[in-house]
């Protein structure tokens, strides 16, 4: 099947636009590969250090023939996802060895866990710790006595950091290996439907609670299709996981039996042997694509959205919202995951999973087949399962149709002939919104505005009775330069309440609102942000706002606006506890959301 039209000229514009960044990038790639291995720059003193805590490990390193893999952990037994990698770096060394290789735990960077943070103060360190990652894996990658790591993280900001610190080190070969969702508990609808009831006082916190624990219950992965389940999706269609590795059950004989392999790789690949894969030869223009089509595809979380520009940018492919709209118009619907359906990862996986996908859409042309990936080259080696055979790894051709056509169908016959995500634009800025799960009758909204500026004013509102007619909620003061733009998911439960009552609502916000946002249509991420002279903070209340997903426009329709003095509310209590006054530089610098809301890219 021929390429795509539209994925083949939205590549071409990706590529003609990054041309200066991209070359730049490339040739300082190329400058220090053409170094050679670099532990051949260190001096002895600087060897000695590095190989003191080795013990038996020293002899090999001191011969430089085998490659040293420098392992990136984001273990805390804090998280759920993240806690399976306490024994990863014992069974990477233990491959290493019987390989001729060696490795070593670089270093490690921090994971914060959204879930816990969510609606707390810190949430608004959340969007920042993925540009700390990057510069954490930076600091322990400039030891420079690598030749290949391997990353090891799962979560919303952490792995979008890792790839960032990935492609800043691209002349070194990464892998990035996975722990895999929990098993199956409470299902998501029915979390959800406790989560309603309680925000309308229908059922106390005890049930709340009880909900909650059945449903993140164990080691593993949240289970809905979220920004962590959307970080492994996306590395399996860039190549930089192994095939259908990303959804495999931590402490499984399978899970293990791709760590070990993953760490197998990881020596092959190096400049020591006959397959040098460095990342930078991965992070092109073509495997961006591919990561935007299979976040389409999947309906994945518009986190996303801020976090591989963000990626992009760090390998010198600068990516626009426009790019990620067309895309998404090309790109068929294919899956059904809550939120966007009742369906979780687990069942996703049982259905085909990602090697199922990546299959269908290579034949339908929607993605590029010559990418290079961590396995070698071509997209196609993504389209094969991982299978034990008398306990030896193996990959085989993957099942031609679906295990489920309620949970995933073929890209001939999707849910809906588009991936959901639309870039807004009008006189309020440029926001993007994720429709895949939203009715197409509540894709245009035409309603007064109510202007807050937390969402604890928003239940407040809301548990008084406030909301009576069609609304727009306009939450402002939420972007990265304001107070680091925490998640309002903490909203999704209220306004799914008024429209179950009937009410037409939507939320703008130049804020964060991950796909978790489900059957509300939310215009997100909206920039410039209110702190920053968007029309956004001269909004009042009252003001007849226009959301319109068909035609991606977000306008204020009353006159006037432009004119008034911006609100300038006090933002000082943002600027400090639970950490955040580390963070003022951060709240200074960072870019705007459209361009990735980077600190350090």
């Amino acid at each position: 099947m021929p390429l795509n039209s539209t994925v083949q000229t939205v590549t071409q514009r990706i590529i003609d636009r990054s041309k200066g960044t991209r070359s730049a990038y490339m040739a300082r790639m190329r400058q220090a590969m053409d170094e050679g291995p670099r532990r051949a720059h260190l001096t002895c003193g600087n060897q000695a250090h590095a190989y003191a805590a080795m013990e038996g490990d020293q002899a090999p390193m001191l011969e430089g023939q085998g490659g040293n893999i420098g392992i990136i952990s984001a273990y805390n037994d804090m998280l759920s996802a993240h806690q399976p990698f306490k024994d990863y770096p014992d069974l990477i060394k233990a491959t290493a060895r019987a390989n001729g290789g060696t490795a070593q735990v670089a270093g490690g960077v921090p994971a914060m866990c959204d879930g816990v943070t969510q609606g707390q103060v810190g949430m608004e360190l959340s969007l920042f710790s993925r540009d700390v990652i990057a510069l954490a894996a930076g600091v322990a990658l400039s030891h420079n006595t690598f030749d290949s790591a391997v990353y090891l993280g799962v979560c919303d900001k952490i792995v979008p950091g890792l790839v960032m610190a990935a492609a800043t080190f691209g002349y070194l070969p990464g892998i990035f290996l996975p722990a895999g969702p929990m098993a199956s508990g409470l299902p998501n609808d029915e979390k959800a439907k406790v989560r309603q009831q309680f925000a309308a006082g229908e059922v106390g916190r005890d049930k709340l609670m009880e909900a909650e624990m059945a449903s993140y219950h164990s080691p593993g992965t949240c289970t809905f299709y979220g920004t962590a389940n959307s970080n492994q999706m996306l590395m399996e269609f860039m190549g930089l996981h192994l095939p259908g590795s990303s959804f495999v059950n931590p402490n499984t004989e399978m899970r293990d039996a791709l760590t070990n392999y993953g760490a197998k790789r990881a020596l092959e690949i190096t400049a020591l042997g006959n397959e040098f894969t460095p990342v930078c030869d991965i992070l092109d223009e073509k495997t961006f694509v591919n990561g935007l089509v299979g976040l389409m595809a999947t309906g994945g979380s518009t986190n996303l959205v801020i976090h591989i520009i963000a990626m992009a940018r760090a390998a010198g492919v600068i990516l626009d919202l426009q790019d990620l709209s067309d895309l998404s118009d090309a790109t068929p619907l294919m899956a059904r995951v809550y939120p966007n359906g009742l369906a979780d990862v687990n069942h996703f996986h049982a259905a085909g999973g990602l090697t199922y996908m990546i299959g269908e859409l290579l034949e339908a042309g929607l993605l590029h087949p010559d990418t290079r990936t961590v396995m070698g080259d071509g997209m196609g080696l993504y389209a094969r399962d991982p299978k034990l055979r008398d306990g030896v790894l193996t990959w085989e051709d993957a099942p031609r149709e679906t295990q489920n056509d309620r949970i995933l169908r073929p890209a001939s016959d999707p849910f809906a002939p588009e991936g959901g995500l639309k870039q807004l634009q009008g006189n309020l800025g440029r926001g993007v919104i994720k429709v895949s799960a939203v009715a197409p009758e509540r894709r245009v909204i035409e309603a007064p505005a109510r202007i807050f500026h937390t969402q604890d004013a928003v239940k407040a509102a809301f548990k008084n009775g406030e909301f009576t007619q069609d609304t727009i909620v306009v939450v402002r003061f939420q972007g990265p330069k304001a107070n680091g733009m925490p998640e309002l998911h903490g909203l999704t439960p209220v306004l799914a309440v008024l429209q179950d009552r009937g009410l037409k609502v939507a939320l703008v916000t130049d804020g964060r609102m991950s796909g978790a946002s489900g059957k509300v249509p939310a215009a997100i991420h909206v920039c410039p942000e209110a702190v920053d002279g968007g029309l956004i903070g001269k909004l009042q209340d009252g003001d007849l706002i226009r959301l319109d997903a068909t035609t991606g426009t977000l306008q204020v329709l009353t006159e006037g606006v432009d004119a008034r003095t911006a609100a300038s509310p006090d933002l000082s209590d943002n600027s400090h506890g639970i950490g955040r006054e580390l963070f003022s530089i951060f709240r200074e610098t960072a870019g705007i959301a459209a361009d990735g809301a980077g600190v350090v890219v």
